[in-house]
């Protein structure tokens, strides 16, 4: 797999529409905020999807966007608590099992959110998927993919600016690697 090619790929996009991505990102970030956390999955999926829209047909990205993916709400909403609440009870157990938690889950639903917005896939389908992508073949290739997006987003996470700008470039990043994988 080419990283480069992603990487650029990323940087560029981000940079001829630096404008929309911040505005995108801070509704983004608002709509989760306000809902307290509750519409962040789907918020999250429409900002998916408006980051498609920018990569395949080179479609400025649009604040509307982000409810673009609301018939996802029970579905995510309902796997988000789930997750939650496994997530809490291997952290109340031991640090260690939620931490593992968190990075199998991490790791093998990294495209479950491209796929349900770019195939239309239901959740469990997208489960399937995004585990078949990241097991089949490459695996080292994915690895790597989730250990940027991934420090890409913890870096971005951890101040107000970094997440305006590092956000959608990891977002960018990942979906760019699914295009050529999917």
């Amino acid at each position: 797999m080419n990283m480069k090619y992603h990487i650029e790929t990323a940087w560029e996009n981000c940079i001829n529409n630096i404008v929309s991505l911040i505005i995108l990102t801070l509704v983004a970030a608002a709509v989760s905020i306000v809902s307290i956390g509750i519409l962040a999955p789907v918020a999250f999926a429409g900002y998916t999807h408006s980051l498609f829209q920018l990569l395949k047909h080179n479609r400025e990205p649009k604040a509307q966007d982000i409810f673009s993916q609301l018939r996802l709400f029970l579905p995510l909403f309902i796997f988000g608590l789930v997750v939650f609440i496994i997530t809490v009870i291997g952290f109340t157990l031991f640090v260690i099992p939620g931490i593992l938690f968190t990075i199998i889950m991490g790791y093998t639903c990294l495209y479950m959110i491209p796929i349900m917005v770019d195939k239309q896939y239901g959740l469990l389908d997208a489960i399937k998927k995004s585990i078949s992508m990241v097991t089949s073949s490459h695996l080292s290739d994915h690895i790597i993919v989730f250990i940027i997006f991934a420090a890409l987003t913890t870096i971005g996470g951890s101040s107000f600016v970094g997440f305006l700008f590092l956000q959608p470039f990891a977002t960018l990043f990942l979906l760019s690697v699914y295009e050529t994988i999917k």
